[in-house]
């Protein structure tokens, strides 16, 4: 994202007209600014869960809840949830091949491709493992599509297309054309080819379909990975899983007699089925450093001064990934300025405003959350162990990557969630003078890559809320290009940085407007809910009776 002149030299004319109606001085750029660039310094390391950096940014997430005169809302009476997580993190060399025809080919981690391991063990090691083509690696009774056909793949290394079926095809298909599904996202794949007995998983990277590039998957790849600890580890997880690009399968697929692009135009198809890709097999060796880690969730508490055992929730991740590999300027620390200082520093300063007004009626829970670029881990943690009855958690609204571009007439959130939430941040918006922008990138999958998806899955109306993209100073055409640009370059990056430049007044525009939205839903005694058509309606409805 294009970085601006410096925000404390710009008018505030952009501020939103209702800020006075804010208590403690309202939401103002230079306080967002601050903890961003507190949180995103290189003395905080990137906040990797269960690193030094974890320990910095818990103390100062504590610190400023603290400050703004809210009270703990953690365990036993403390701030923090305790996440208990396996990390896995590759040691050492690692050793890969194909072999094909022949003839090997050595491929390097990192570059050809990234290999991890979540399964319990200290070494894997594969040897010449075949490969199969398994398309998109849907299994979807409901849509009538099976990828599998009861393939045996056993021993064998399943590849498989990143996204869904609808992608790229000409119409909507079984999968509601560009906006990707659940089974588009590289997590599903995962799980489902362990289901499915695959000794192994390589999706190859494209970069339309996967919403980001090959240095995003390097970056991810190359970082330790964390798991709930789970006692079916084995069965759960395959023994090898990873990324390959995209010009390594087009190679490798030629060399089996097949044409990559013509096998992904099958794939499109119910009719699809499993292909060996000639003989060729994986072989692949490294070790595993395994250990068992304790991160954490921060979480302050206002309670409600009515009924307040009914819950609304703000939330944030606080984790990025640390130090990593160094970027030209030789910087190694991947700053998470945008991805998500951005969301912590609005749920302190709207636990701030919310403790200097009028006590809701509703509690209040201030969430920083752990471990989300792992896998959502700490919120998915937090909703099997919520420290209040989800059933009457009224609304999530979480906060990801605002804007340091300056004032956008709109405010948009991620995925289509079919849920009330978003026409009621619609109404709040014009009411204010602002448009609402429902998610412009649905292939995207954000609504799965966020925080929100883990109370979803609970039945928990929810939605992320992010920054618009129509620009006051450049519109649309702007606001996508400095989007495009960052996902381009500095997304999971080092470039990911708080600058001086930075202009937060869209920050302070679009933070105003959770508040505005937060105290109605706390003010009120209705309840958000989704609405027909949504895979949550159900999980919700089955607790409907705990809130009469």
């Amino acid at each position: 994202m294009k970085r601006a002149v410096p925000f404390l030299l710009l008018p505030l004319g952009f501020l939103p007209a209702f800020a006075a109606d804010i208590p403690g001085g309202g939401i103002t750029p230079d306080h967002l600014s601050r903890h961003v660039r507190v949180l995103a310094s290189d003395a905080f390391e990137g906040r990797a869960p269960a690193t030094a950096g974890e320990e910095k940014t818990i103390a100062y997430v504590v610190d400023e809840l603290k400050k703004a005169g809210v009270q703990p809302g953690g365990e036993r009476g403390t701030w923090t949830q305790d996440v208990p997580l396996v990390r896995a993190q590759v040691e050492g060399a690692v050793s890969a091949s194909l072999r094909i025809g022949g003839e090997t080919q050595t491929l390097t981690n990192g570059d050809d491709v990234v290999l991890q391991s979540l399964s319990p063990v200290d070494r894997v090691a594969l040897v010449d493992a075949p490969l199969v083509f398994v398309g998109y690696g849907i299994t979807a009774p409901e849509r009538g599509w099976d990828d599998y056909k009861g393939a045996d793949l056993k021993g064998k290394v399943a590849v498989v297309l990143v996204n869904d079926a609808d992608f790229e095809t000409d119409a909507p298909g079984a999968f509601d054309g560009r906006a990707v599904t659940y089974y588009g996202r590289w997590t599903y794949k995962y799980e489902e080819l362990a289901r499915q007995g695959a000794a192994g998983v390589l999706i190859v990277h494209e970069t339309a379909p996967a919403a980001y590039g090959w240095a995003t998957v390097r970056a991810s790849g190359l970082s330790p990975v964390f798991d709930i600890p789970r006692p079916d580890a084995a069965t759960y997880h395959t023994l090898l899983r990873g990324w390959m690009q995209r010009d390594l399968a087009v190679s490798l697929f030629k060399r089996a007699g097949l044409d990559f692009e013509m096998e992904k135009r099958r794939a499109q198809t119910k009719a699809f089925t499993p292909v060996p890709l000639g003989d060729a097999t994986l072989s692949a060796a490294f070790d595993v450093e395994r250990d068992q880690v304790v991160t954490r969730n921060v979480i302050g508490r206002l309670e409600g001064a009515q009924r307040p055992d009914e819950t609304v929730i703000y939330s944030a991740h606080w984790d990025a990934f640390g130090i990593g590999e160094p970027d030209a300027a030789g910087d190694a620390v991947r700053h998470g300025a945008v991805d998500n200082a951005t969301g912590v520093a609005a749920v302190i300063e709207l636990a701030r405003v919310f403790a200097a007004g009028p006590r809701p009626q509703r509690t209040l829970l201030f969430m920083a959350l752990t471990a989300e670029e792992k896998g959502l881990q700490g919120a998915t943690f937090h909703a099997a162990n919520p420290l209040m009855p989800l059933a009457k958690t009224a609304a999530v609204l979480n906060i990801e990557m605002l804007s340091p571009d300056g004032p956008t007439r709109d405010i948009a959130s991620w995925g289509k969630g079919r849920v009330s939430l978003e026409n009621d941040l619609k109404r709040v918006a014009e009411a204010h003078g602002r448009t609402y922008s429902p998610d412009p990138n649905l292939e995207a999958g954000f609504f799965y890559r966020a925080d929100h998806f883990a109370f979803a899955r609970a039945g928990v109306p929810a939605i992320t809320v992010g920054a618009g993209l129509d620009r006051i100073d450049g519109g649309v055409a702007s606001g996508k290009a400095l989007r495009d640009a960052y996902f381009a370059r500095c997304y999971h990056q080092p470039c990911d940085a708080w600058t001086a430049s930075w202009d937060a007044r869209g920050q302070a525009q679009d933070v105003a407007l959770l508040y505005a939205l937060g105290r109605e839903i706390a003010d009120s005694d209705t309840w958000p809910h989704w609405l027909n058509g949504s895979e949550f309606k159900a999980v919700r409805e089955r607790s409907e009776t705990e809130r009469k």
